[in-house]
């Protein structure tokens, strides 16, 4: 049977590769830029991925059962003790060496570390990296699965749904895009509001026939999200 124990050796090497190019001073102005609890350790995003690299690259390091690689993603997510840790454990579940993996099984995983996050900078990245990737590959299943996440309590599950197509270009589906923002139009917190307009913005590059009858056909849509939909218009 395959374990479902995280790979221990894989989340010190993580910890250790990101520990020596710490940054207090930037770290400080990193965490109240994000208004985050967690503590950065002062990384910028080209040295994070260059720590990162030769360990996710290591054959020593490879993760050889799927139920050991979520477990070491969440294992890494969960005892973080700085920012950047939840952003090695994005860039494990992301990772080429586990493409195979990344399907629609993987969504209640992505379910957890969007409500564990439930914030802009790590939901933004799973909605409109992974989560789109997995809905372009399976569509039918996926989209069923967007749905319902559209009317879910959790505004980061909501604004996941309404973002999952973001970069999709001509493969977005604009029947889905209708199908997660109508429910939301409503929802007067401004991520849900913005989301609603980047979701359109950025399909309005593709279509923007479309996307003008839409926010005429929707006169409720409220002032932020319209003029972020026509932006570009």
């Amino acid at each position: 049977m395959a374990s479902t124990q995280p790979r221990e050796d894989v989340i010190a090497a993580v910890h250790a590769a990101l520990t020596p190019h710490a940054d207090p001073e930037r770290a400080v102005g990193q965490q109240a830029y994000m208004k985050s609890a967690l503590p950065y350790l002062g990384l910028t995003s080209p040295v994070l991925r260059k720590a990162l690299r030769p360990v996710l690259a290591d054959p020593a390091y490879r993760i050889v059962s799927r139920e050991e690689w979520e477990a070491t993603v969440r294992a890494l997510w969960d005892r973080a003790t700085h920012r950047e840790h939840w952003y090695a454990a994005l860039s494990l579940l992301g990772h080429r060496t586990y493409r195979s993996w990344q399907d629609p099984h993987l969504l209640p995983l992505i379910d957890g570390l969007v409500r564990d996050g439930a914030w802009w900078d790590v939901v933004d990245d799973l909605a409109t990296h992974f989560v789109r990737e997995i809905l372009l590959a399976y569509p039918e299943e996926v989209a069923q699965t967007m749905r319902t996440w559209s009317l879910d309590d959790d505004l980061w599950i909501r604004r996941t749904a309404m973002l999952c197509q973001v970069g999709a270009k001509q493969a977005t589906d604009p029947d889905l895009l209708t199908d997660v923002i109508e429910p939301n139009i409503e929802h007067t917190d401004f991520f849900s509001r913005k989301a609603i307009g980047w979701a359109l913005r950025e399909y309005a590059k593709t279509d923007p026939d479309w996307v003008r009858t839409f926010v005429e056909q929707h006169p409720n849509l409220s002032g932020l999200s319209r003029r972020e939909a026509l932006k570009h218009l």
